[in-house]
């Protein structure tokens, strides 16, 4: 999720663990235990586009990392704050650290809860920026802030937004249920040859659905809002993963690959090759090859191949928001 919303969750389970002892330091260094497993996106300045890609959400991620850095930081604040002892504050940092990748697993990108193991937890039920899950907490955690340490009211208040925001969680999840049906029967239907299906919710809110579709030859990705009346229809992108060539055995593609697991296309632009992610489809929901989310150029230099990162069009990015508003409302 984005770091506002990590920073919120970790002040409410600042809160929850040291409140009645501590009062808004608890919340001050559960935001900050909140914040400091996504400092992984660091490694783009000291490493490559691909490693960078691999590091993120991995080991910071991780129930080891809550383990062996809880109390390293319980002890650095217990050294530092009067109140509180080192077990305290190695409790908030701990459940400021654990309850961080636990929330990103609901979203697309997903976190490595269980490294070193090889396996991205990633339920896809909510996008990295929704504001019903974000501002109802944050009011919460805004008020109990407020009120005395001491206070019930504190601790009720606070208790609302997780619980607001836990709920709000679950009904994305039955959304989901709800809306993946609709993908398979609307396959069925127009007799589509298919052997996976992916689906997520679109930018920003619970209420339109994308589904990526994986059958032979392309990748089939369609919408579906739960407002809509009329058949879902599928966008197709070739995968064209013959394009490669002697690319596919290099290491950092090959890296690429199970990144994506799997779910990749390549374009071709005159002799510019580009490696598109498509776990996280295409901007708008129009066609159109150069409209994915994340799409990485291949290189070809005299040192190995280089992978850069294809920067998005800010202006093109404003004009979405209000398809997407239009769009969300059916069609």
């Amino acid at each position: 999720m984005d770091s506002l919303t990590q920073i919120v969750l970790g002040a409410a389970v600042g809160e929850v663990v040291l409140g009645k002892k501590v009062g808004n330091k608890a919340m001050l260094y559960g935001a900050i235990a909140g914040t400091i497993p996504d400092l992984d996106v660091l490694a783009s300045q000291f490493t490559d586009t691909v490693n960078a890609l691999d590091i993120h959400r991995g080991f910071t991620h991780s129930i080891v990392f809550s383990v062996l850095f809880a109390p390293i930081f319980g002890w650095l604040v217990s050294r530092y704050e009067k109140l509180g002892s080192f077990k305290d504050w190695s409790w908030l940092f701990f459940w400021g650290f654990l309850t961080h990748p636990l929330l990103d697993a609901h979203t697309t990108w997903g976190t490595q809860l269980f490294w070193p193991l090889d396996l991205r937890l990633a339920y896809k039920n909510i996008f990295v920026i929704d504001p019903l899950y974000t501002i109802p907490f944050l009011i919460c955690v805004i008020w109990a802030m407020r009120l005395p340490k001491i206070s019930v009211k504190r601790r009720k208040i606070n208790w609302l937004g997780i619980i607001l925001s836990s709920s709000y969680l679950v009904i994305t999840l039955l959304l989901k249920a709800y809306t993946y049906p609709k993908f398979t029967q609307a396959l069925e239907d127009q007799e589509v040859d298919y052997t996976s299906v992916q689906t997520k919710p679109s930018a920003f809110n619970s209420i339109l659905w994308t589904a990526n579709v994986d059958t032979p030859n392309a990748y089939l990705i369609g919408h579906y809002s739960i407002f809509d009346t009329q058949p879902i229809q599928f966008a197709s992108y070739p995968k064209q993963h013959e394009l490669l060539g002697k690319l596919k055995d290099e290491e950092k593609v090959q890296q690429l690959i199970r990144i994506t697991e799997g779910w990749y296309s390549i374009t071709q632009k005159g002799e510019r090759l580009f490696f598109n992610d498509l776990r996280f489809g295409v901007l708008g929901f129009a066609s159109g090859e150069d409209r994915f989310v994340f799409s990485y150029e291949l290189i070809e230099t005299p040192t190995g191949l280089k992978v850069e990162e294809v920067e998005k069009d800010r202006e093109q990015a404003k004009e979405l928001v209000g398809e997407l508003g239009e769009r969300i409302l059916g069609n």
